[in-house]
């Protein structure tokens, strides 16, 4: 995983006001809960006395009680009370546990990956999103975030792994792809057309006028965009659990409809094509080897698959910058 960044971690709808929950995520067990404010809180799920999972525990006034001695932890994750001790002694300051700071917004919460001084105030987001409805899907695969990110970034298997979605009229033959990068931020636009035989692909600098096709956009490190129109959009977070797994929260946004019923229907048939659409890809990708990617490993790309070396390239540029002053694995 890319260290100092923003990830999505959950939907804001997982995470009750009433008890904790208890997730893995980028190699970590966490638990999470809300204070009384309704603000999500993130800790470590280890107390720091004898090891319980705190998530177990319950919400005490806004705080995390650990559910074998009763411990009390706040949200930057230190012991307020020590049961044992009495309500009046305050508890050592070696009594805590790693936090980990949070953002909530767009229906999604994220945690901060990274050291406290290097926070970014606010994580990106397709801003023009919050506009629109949407319906939304979760679903696990097991592969590392790498692997199902790159699926997203593949312009070349459409006409294969989608062939009676998507992937119709067997457009097999790929112009470009154009790949722009501007800061964190990939745009990629398609061109995918029926090979005659005769056709040689274009390069991506013979392409004119590549900002009238179709486009896709990815922003590091977890979110990726399908541009399907003005007015529809599919969205992907791919979060990372560990190594060799992952949970990917498909949304289907539209702003096409709006009256309530009609956009309810509307928004359930997007959910259900996107699902179909995604179970097609996971079938695939969960038999690539190795589970995750790097910028040297034991394939021979292609042209058509541009989006994927630029993807790789800026992923190993962010590991590297951010690892230096860190010990965290990547």
């Amino acid at each position: 995983m890319i260290y100092n960044q923003w990830y999505i971690i959950l939907e804001s709808k997982e995470l009750k006001r009433s008890k904790p929950l208890k997730v893995r995520r980028l190699n970590e067990q966490l638990s999470l809960w809300r204070d009384k404010n309704g603000n999500a809180c993130c800790i470590a799920d280890k107390c720091c006395h004898r090891g319980a999972s705190l998530s177990c525990g319950n919400i005490i006034d806004g705080k995390l009680e650990c559910p074998f001695h009763g411990f009390i932890y706040d949200r930057s994750g230190k012991v307020q009370i020590i049961p044992a001790n009495g309500k009046n002694k305050p508890a050592p300051e070696t009594m805590k546990v790693q936090s980990f700071k949070t953002f909530e917004g767009y229906g999604f919460i994220w945690l901060w990956w990274g050291k406290d001084d290097k926070v970014v105030e606010e994580p990106f987001f397709f801003l023009e999103l919050k506009d629109f409805s949407y319906s939304s899907y979760k679903d696990h695969w097991n592969v590392h975030y790498s692997r199902a990110i790159e699926n997203q970034l593949d312009v070349v298997h459409l006409p294969f792994v989608h062939k009676t979605t998507i992937g119709r009229g067997n457009k097999t033959l790929v112009n470009g792809p154009v790949v722009i990068r501007e800061k964190e931020l990939i745009t990629f636009y398609v061109n995918n057309i029926v090979d005659d035989g005769k056709t040689v692909p274009l390069k991506p600098d013979e392409i004119i006028n590549y900002k009238n096709l179709f486009h896709l956009q990815f922003h590091y490190p977890n979110i990726w965009q399908n541009y399907i129109s003005d007015k529809i959009r599919a969205f992907a977070a791919f979060v990372p659990v560990d190594e060799e797994n992952t949970i990917i929260y498909i949304r289907y946004y539209q702003n096409l409809i709006k009256i309530p019923i009609l956009k309810g229907i509307m928004n359930y048939l997007g959910k259900i094509s996107s699902i179909i659409i995604l179970r097609q890809d996971k079938r695939v990708v969960i038999t690539q080897l190795p589970k995750s990617v790097g910028l040297k490993i034991d394939e021979h790309l292609i042209m058509g698959d541009k989006p994927i070396i630029e993807f790789r390239k800026h992923r190993q540029e962010l590991i590297e910058s951010n690892s230096k002053n860190s010990n965290q694995m990547v």
